[in-house]
């Protein structure tokens, strides 16, 4: 079973037997509550005659696991904004089933004697399908492993809760850019003045000119802290980020944080803002929406690359006689290998084949067996939220954030059968040049740090454990649609006229 985690600034920590004895406990009470929820808009008569009288004894039990679990819940919304149960909204732990164990019973005896109640219990709450049956007809099933944890996030509970108020807000501005500095005044004057708070600003937008001769705003400025990027470490006293900007804006702040991100609120002050929900007209309104708690959040993943340097050695005779593509492990060293870069990319990692005419010749591996070698411009590694970006440009199609997936597109590839392709967000990608390349290619990460990649180097690409949460402006479905709509344009056409005749056009007449 294929385990997905979602860590979120709190590192996870291995369980103990009277742990995992207490999760099951846990996810029993769960079931039945899920159960009685969905029951509740059935009459009481009808939940009397499926019951029977064997399901009489069992109410008292029930009542006892239903309570408590609620109460349990009520807590739970009070820890700590840095937890990853706790920003995922909640979601549910399911263990893969066990013998002899409470919790894998529970749930397959309350699956098969009420199975339409069930599914619908599962499928009005969750965005994503339900969790899938691990028993295939009479006999098959899933391996057990009892060591596998499938955390199920449930993208529609994703609120947003502060265990304590926020007072340390991190405000980012786009640079060179005139027409900003007044909205970026009347942002750090109401969080001093009215909130109260504690604002971070980069040194070099302090140090603006316009900013510097404005006798007005000198109070403020000198209240603000500063920070310079690649000097100052801030990821540990910042409890809100607000973008002033496009999309770049909120893929710089990704940038700042290569561990735990706090929550980002981003108005649409740029050229696209496909990123940015909110309208900077009722910025006041929003700010303390945001801080009052609940709001929708859409955790976007981020990509966990390294570039590592002469690690990848192969002999070129040996590959051309091996089956099945996969990477002998004699001709890896990894003690020669140095990991040179290690950064969190929010869309795409781009491969590409810089200033040289020859095409870009590169091996694609996949969890270490070799897929395809890609050759053409380039090729693209985005997440979901990289797909809108330059992916869509490649001819890529175009997922949801809250997908949990890799997309692979190719540039301008030299074949009519290379299509973009999405694999799980669980696997490792990595890419190297190949043996047969005429030149070295070039690597960028959200379009920065840029550098050359030569015979021997790799690129190890998988999904990061910490995403950035990104707050909604309604939800997290509408958002994304009407950033399709508003920015892209999608599915935009002259609507057809409806036939003022009542027959069939398509007819002739004789």
């Amino acid at each position: 079973m294929v385990s997905l985690f979602l860590e979120f600034g709190v590192k996870e920590r291995p369980l103990r037997a009277n742990a995992t004895e207490k999760l099951l406990r846990k996810l029993n009470q769960m079931t039945f509550i899920c159960r009685i929820e969905g029951m509740e808009d059935e009459p009481p008569s009808r939940k009397t005659e499926e019951g029977g009288s064997s399901k009489r004894s069992q109410r008292p039990q029930d009542r006892q696991g239903k309570l408590p679990r609620r109460r349990k819940e009520v807590k739970r919304s009070l820890r700590k904004p840095d937890c990853p149960e706790h920003l995922s909204g909640g979601s549910a732990h399911w263990l893969p089933e066990q013998p002899g164990s409470e919790a894998s019973v529970s749930v397959e005896d309350t699956a098969e004697s009420c199975p339409k109640r069930w599914d619908r219990c599962r499928r009005g709450h969750f965005l994503h399908g339900p969790y899938p049956a691990t028993h295939f007809g009479p006999k098959a099933c899933v391996l057990p492993n009892p060591t596998s944890v499938m955390h199920i996030q449930d993208p529609a509970s994703q609120r947003l809760t502060w265990s304590k108020p926020p007072l340390n807000v991190l405000v980012i501005r786009k640079i060179r850019d005139e027409t900003l500095l007044e909205p970026f005044k009347e942002l750090c004057r109401f969080l001093v003045e009215e909130k109260h708070l504690m604002v971070y600003v980069e040194k070099k937008v302090v140090d603006d000119g316009s900013l510097m001769m404005d006798d007005s705003f000198s109070a403020i400025r000198n209240q603000l802290c500063t920070f310079r990027e690649g000097y100052d470490d801030i990821s540990d006293c910042i409890d809100l980020i607000i973008c002033l900007g496009g999309d770049g804006t909120l893929l710089y702040a990704s940038s700042l944080f290569q561990g735990s991100v706090p929550p980002v609120m981003a108005f649409h002050l740029g050229s696209l803002g496909f990123l940015t929900p909110f309208k900077f007209e009722s910025f006041k309104t929003e700010v303390d929406k945001v801080f009052e708690g609940n709001a929708a959040i859409i955790l976007r993943s981020r990509l966990k690359v390294k570039v590592v340097k002469g690690m990848f050695q192969r002999n070129e005779q040996l590959f051309s006689a091996e089956e099945n593509g996969v990477v002998p492990h004699n001709h890896i060293n990894s003690e020669a290998g140095k990991i040179t870069l290690q950064l969190q990319v929010l869309n795409e990692v781009v491969v590409d084949r810089g200033p040289s005419s020859y095409l870009s010749n590169v091996d694609l591996y996949l969890d270490g067996r070799l897929i395809t070698s890609v050759q053409g411009d380039g090729v693209i590694v985005s997440t979901p939220t990289g797909s809108t970006a330059y992916a869509a440009a490649a001819g890529a199609s175009m997922i949801h954030p809250n997908v949990p997936a890799i997309m692979v597109t190719p540039i301008c590839p030299h074949s009519l059968s290379f299509r973009p392709i999405v694999v799980p967000a669980g696997v490792e990608l990595m890419i190297t040049l190949s043996p047969d390349a005429r030149n070295t290619a070039w690597v960028s990460f959200d379009g920065r740090k840029r550098q050359e990649i030569q015979h021997g180097d790799s690129i190890k690409i998988t999904t990061s454990c910490f995403p950035v949460p990104s707050i909604c402006c309604h939800d997290l479905v509408y958002d994304w649609f009407d950033s399709l709509a508003q920015c892209l344009h999608w599915n935009v056409r002259k609507k057809q006229t409806r036939l003022t005749d009542a027959s069939d056009s398509s007819e002739t007449e004789n």
